[in-house]
């Protein structure tokens, strides 16, 4: 019963991505046609605006005009060609799990090229752009920069892992990477959800609430879907732990303390901070509570692999608050942003730098077992053997 629920999940999960992948696709590529054409359809403000209200879509978009402008181009490529990444995405997922080998390395080519092509598009659009000028301001600013370098820093390891045959470290990366892509079409979901449940905002204040919770969920999601690709209770090398107890209380210990300060900060700053401190805290304790969940069952049925990979990143995790709050005071400090702004900056990049560090100690993980397993077997080869002795 338990493996047939697992199974069925896998697929309603698998069934998920593939149709918000697909359907996002359209509309990644047709946003910027009416910033290139006046009257041009655009299918995202469409769908939009009969979700809310037309009037909510056209003060959104009408401050876009002249940033987008000015790097039109640039973002046309970046759009088109994330639309792609979208249609890419589902084939290399769906060919890695039926073993397609050339397709998969034919999709994957093609979705490397596209992504450093596409976020390169991107890179233009953020060095002509302000971060004041950016759509919510300077902490979108700061995020869309953090996933841009997480995108690219992911699907370059992946490549690495793959070249020197690293077949489970390849398949964390590139998830990683595509939660990273997953960031675009979920923040347009929340467009349309989040102002039913907060009626009164602007697309720019649900902007501002979305990026408090997203890098997280997509983190945490290419986690979850790297765990159930993984089967395997021990990897050849790894014994012991990286992370033993007295490491991971001493995380939960800076961590607290971290996300004490910055919830006491949140608080200070009336109704819209309580709104953005709830959008963190929610999905925060969601996210640590699987974690835990997770790592005592996997220790408790002698899955060892599995317990230290979600030891590792619950460890991240918990210094994920302590980042925030050095980021958030480096912001405010060197970058001249008010408290407020810098703060909500580095509490929406935390945790998704920490996934992408916790992601790159389980590579160095593995990579350690590999070469402790290879001198293991090196020195057992020239090992003399014993020569039985002599009877009678």
């Amino acid at each position: 019963m338990n493996r047939l629920r697992r199974v069925t999940w896998r697929r309603v999960a698998a069934v998920a991505l593939v149709f918000v992948c697909v359907g996002y696709a359209p509309i990644a590529m047709t946003e910027l046609w009416p910033y290139a054409h006046r009257g041009a359809p655009a299918l995202g403000e469409w769908l939009l605006a009969r979700a809310t209200s037309p009037r909510y879509v056209a003060d959104a978009f009408a401050t876009r005009i002249g940033p987008y402008g000015r790097s039109l181009i640039a973002m046309i490529v970046h759009s088109v060609l994330g639309g792609a990444l979208m249609l890419l995405g589902p084939v290399q997922l769906l060919s890695a799990a039926r073993r397609r080998v050339r397709l998969h390395r034919a999709a994957g080519v093609v979705f490397a090229l596209t992504v450093y092509a596409s976020m390169a598009g991107a890179a233009i659009y953020l060095v002509r752009t302000a971060p004041g000028d950016a759509f919510s301001g300077p902490a979108f600013w700061i995020v869309l920069a953090t996933i841009l370098v997480g995108t690219v820093m992911s699907v370059t390891y992946g490549i690495f892992a793959a070249v020197a045959k690293f077949p489970d470290l390849h398949q964390r990366w590139m998830l990683l990477c595509y939660g990273y892509l997953m960031t675009a079409p979920l923040l347009r979901l929340e467009w349309g959800a989040l102002p039913a449940i907060l009626p009164g905002l602007s697309l720019e204040d649900i902007n501002r609430v979305a990026i408090m919770h997203l890098g997280s969920l997509v983190a945490f999601g290419a986690l979850l879907g790297s765990r159930a690709m993984d089967r395997r209770t021990t990897v050849p090398g790894v014994t012991g732990t990286w992370v033993p107890v007295p490491v991971l209380a001493a995380a939960h210990l800076a961590g607290a303390l971290a996300l004490a300060w910055i919830t006491r900060s949140f608080l200070g700053w009336g109704v819209a901070g309580r709104r953005l401190l709830l959008a963190y805290l929610i999905p925060y304790a969601v996210t640590y509570a699987v974690m835990v969940v997770r790592a005592r069952r996997a220790g408790r049925a002698g899955r060892g692999w599995a317990r230290e990979e979600w030891r590792l990143h619950l460890a991240a995790l918990c210094l994920a608050p302590v980042l925030s709050a050095t980021a958030g005071l480096l912001f405010e400090r060197y970058a001249g942003l008010d408290r407020q702004t810098a703060l909500t900056a580095g509490v929406a990049i935390g945790c998704g730098m920490l996934a992408f560090a916790a992601t790159t100690v389980v590579s160095l993980r593995v990579m350690y077992g590999r070469e402790a397993d290879r001198r293991e077997r090196s020195a057992a080869a020239r090992r003399p053997r014993q020569e039985p002795s002599p009877v009678g």
